[in-house]
């Protein structure tokens, strides 16, 4: 056995987040742990790594008993955790970011040419298309997931904890990270694989364990599971249908004209020349491979990368926004697919994320910034959008994933928005958070709003749109409509064949 696990538990102060969770992972096996935000995954997953110390039971790793004496550093030459949220400095190098704490060189002198070539080799061998060079910042938040895989890899761990890996990857992505995990194990290495996309589970698994408020309630073969009935495992209850009903475009809508409509839009280098249309009270999927411009698209609309050319009309009137506040003023709000990174300021409350883009709106003709004013629409997000938190000044921190993202959510919307753009909303998020965001979703088209969609979950976008654009090297390379909206479709319009 590579992992075993006897009666562990963990609490922070008064609340006990594991209790006696038991169970073995043997060597060239892959464990799928899975459950719901708050379910104590994480908790556990640093147990393992060494990140924090449990309050009791017993931790063996590769034979060895895991006391608290042991650090993390000594841990991790056996277990290495690749982590949801990156923990990359963006303005380092690839190479610096890979062998950052594990520096190459002597006396004192780092040998800046043997960690380049080092870690070019580490990326060829996960199928990394990244130059050892570049600088973080500067790369999409799919290659920045590479770099964090490559970091584990360069390791030569025996145990791989892969918390979230997929959540930017494409399906083509998510094929190669598989057959990367399939060969690791084959030469007798072992993974735990958290994921809130369940059929990735059941596919990459041999045993899929479920925590539910802290408690291990199922632990068996991943072919004992569908998909379906391992999420009611993790809710506790029968689900209904996880996408409402489609919203189809009706001839008032378009007679209505578009709340948004961009026209040969360009960067002058991701972003070439992007058209499309988006309707008051619509839902629009907008899918591609990764690289392919969506997210590049989104920040050109909201004035936070520069415009070269193309036009943007917004309710009919032409609009050439360059910066967010301004699109902000406009009535267009936008939830990056980053949220840790752009959209969150981790330490600050819950109430001061809510109401940081609107503080004109909660400011008196005095001046001042009105407490009562901020206190009454923080507590109305919170209850409209089920945030689960202690209280509204508890830091964002604090909160589960699924949380946060509608904190984001209840961010965007205190700005009273007409279009909303979603750049991949529920990243990282449980089947029951990822429905109630979709409800949340829906909702606000039911009230006139305009929604863009941008997700590389093409469940997602199939399940949630009647028409989607595809964009493909840059530009949009077509639409489809209805039943023609298929994951095949969307797969070969992205790949141009």
């Amino acid at each position: 056995m590579i992992l075993e696990i006897k009666n562990l538990s963990k609490s922070f102060g008064p609340v006990k987040v594991l209790s006696d969770i038991s169970f073995s992972l043997g060597k060239g096996k892959v464990l799928g742990l899975t459950g719901e935000n708050g379910a104590g995954k994480t908790t556990l997953m640093r147990c393992i790594s060494g990140l924090i110390s449990p309050n009791g039971g017993e931790l063996i790793l590769d034979g060895k008993p895991m006391t608290s004496h042991i650090s993390h550093k000594q841990r991790s030459s056996t277990c290495y955790m690749v982590p949801q949220e990156f923990t990359l400095i963006p303005n380092m190098t690839v190479a610096e970011n890979i062998y950052l704490g594990r520096e190459l060189g002597k006396a004192g002198i780092l040998s800046k040419r043997a960690m380049l070539e080092g870690a070019a080799r580490v990326l060829q061998e996960i199928g990394a298309d990244i130059l050892p060079d570049a600088v973080v910042e500067t790369l999409s938040v799919a290659n920045r997931q590479k770099i964090e895989l490559a970091k584990a890899f360069l390791q030569k761990a025996k145990l791989i904890i892969f918390d979230e890996p997929t959540t930017v990857l494409n399906s083509t992505e998510t094929a190669a990270l598989f057959k990367i995990i399939r060969e690791f194990c084959a030469k007798g290495g072992s993974a735990i694989y958290i994921s809130h996309k369940l059929p990735e589970v059941l596919d990459i698994c041999d045993e899929v364990a479920v925590l539910r408020d802290g408690v291990l309630v199922e632990n068996k073969p991943a072919s004992e599971f569908t998909p379906r009935s391992l999420a009611e495992a993790m809710v506790g209850r029968p689900l209904e249908g996880l996408f409402p009903p489609k919203k189809v475009l009706t001839e008032e809508q378009i007679s209505a004209g578009p709340a948004l409509e961009i026209d040969n839009l360009s960067d002058g280098e991701i972003v070439k020349s992007a058209s499309l249309k988006l309707y008051a009270g619509e839902i629009l999927g907008l899918a591609g491979l990764a690289g392919a411009g969506r997210t590049e698209l989104a920040e050109l609309l909201c004035g936070m990368r520069k415009r070269v050319g193309g036009k943007v009309m917004l309710f009919g009137q032409e609009v050439h926004f360059t910066s967010m506040a301004a699109a902000l003023k406009k009535g267009l709000t936008y939830l990056p697919e980053d949220r840790q990174g752009t959209a969150l300021l981790q330490d600050f409350s819950i109430q001061e994320n809510i109401t940081l883009a609107a503080l004109k709106k909660h400011t008196t003709k005095a001046g001042f910034v009105s407490t009562k004013s901020c206190d009454d629409s923080t507590l109305e997000h919170i209850k409209k959008l089920h945030i689960k938190c202690e209280n509204a000044l508890a830091p964002v921190r604090t909160l589960s994933g699924g949380n946060q993202q509608k904190v984001v959510i209840a961010k965007g919307l205190d700005t009273n928005p007409r279009v909303f753009i979603f750049d991949e909303p529920t990243r990282g998020v449980d089947v029951g958070a990822r429905s109630e965001i979709y409800d949340v979703i829906h909702g606000l088209a039911d009230q006139g709003m305009a929604v863009l969609l941008i997700s590389s979950d093409l469940e997602e976008v199939i399940g949630n749109c009647n028409r989607v654009m595809v964009m493909r090297e840059g530009e949009i390379a077509g639409e489809l409509t209805g039943s023609d909206v298929t994951e095949a479709n969307i797969m070969h319009m992205a790949h141009g064949v």
